[in-house]
């Protein structure tokens, strides 16, 4: 029996937290994109926006001359009145007129709906690794490694079908916005699935029976015949 098992588990599972709180971390905040008109006058406000899975938020920017390099609004860290509000697809009685003008409400409902199965297998590997810290459960390793690796496998999905809408709303004749960036969220998201990924991949190793080190090995363990 391999007696460093249990520690090799307990830090896997320690990175694997870390994976799962930057998941949840992208998925309730509203920071995965952020878009910018093209300014055409200066000592006037402009009006960018951020946005997530569920949330659209607007800021009137008060804008001054930029350099020459610098043609949109804000940055979005300047302050001003905020304003945010939830997709009305979402939220029937809400409106977000600027969002679902401009991008396709499918891109939202796809990628809120997966990335909340991400947070759906995130949560059940958690409770099978937590189950197998009991005696004699070391069974559930294997599903929880599983889960883990279906919990990155969602997000990244998410990730690229949010990465479409934006590039489709942009490219939208009908949109106001000339520039965008992706922020924070989505470099939770990014940074989430390859923690979960890889560490699910390690966990289902580390689960998975250890080979004999000598042909003799497997005949030594097996129980004698009466």
């Amino acid at each position: 029996m391999d007696e460093s098992k249990p520690l090799k588990v307990r830090l896997t599972f320690s990175v694997i937290l870390v994976g799962v709180s930057l998941l949840f971390a992208a998925v309730v905040t509203d920071h995965w994109a952020v878009l910018s008109p093209k300014v055409e006058e200066y000592n006037a406000t402009c009006e960018a926006a951020h946005f997530g899975l569920w949330r659209l938020c607007t800021k009137r920017i008060f804008m001054q001359e930029q350099g020459p390099k610098e043609k949109g609004c804000g940055p979005i860290s300047l302050p001003g009145e905020h304003n945010c509000s939830y997709f009305k697809h979402f939220t029937p009685g809400q409106s977000s007129e600027i969002f679902e003008v401009t991008t396709q409400k499918e891109y939202s409902i796809s990628a809120a709906a997966i990335a909340i199965f991400s947070v759906g297998f995130a949560i059940i590997g958690t409770i099978c690794v937590l189950l197998s810290f009991r005696k004699k459960r070391d069974y559930l390793l294997k599903p929880a490694s599983m889960f883990y690796t279906f919990a990155g496998l969602c997000i990244i999905i998410s990730v690229e079908v949010m990465r479409q809408s934006v590039k489709r709303m942009i490219d939208s004749e009908e949109t106001v916005w000339i520039e965008y960036s992706y922020s924070w969220s989505f470099a939770c998201a990014c940074a989430s699935f390859v923690l979960l990924f890889i560490c699910g991949i390690i966990l289902l190793l580390i689960a998975l029976p250890r080979f004999p080190q000598n042909p003799w090995e497997t005949c030594m363990d097996a129980e004698p015949e009466h």
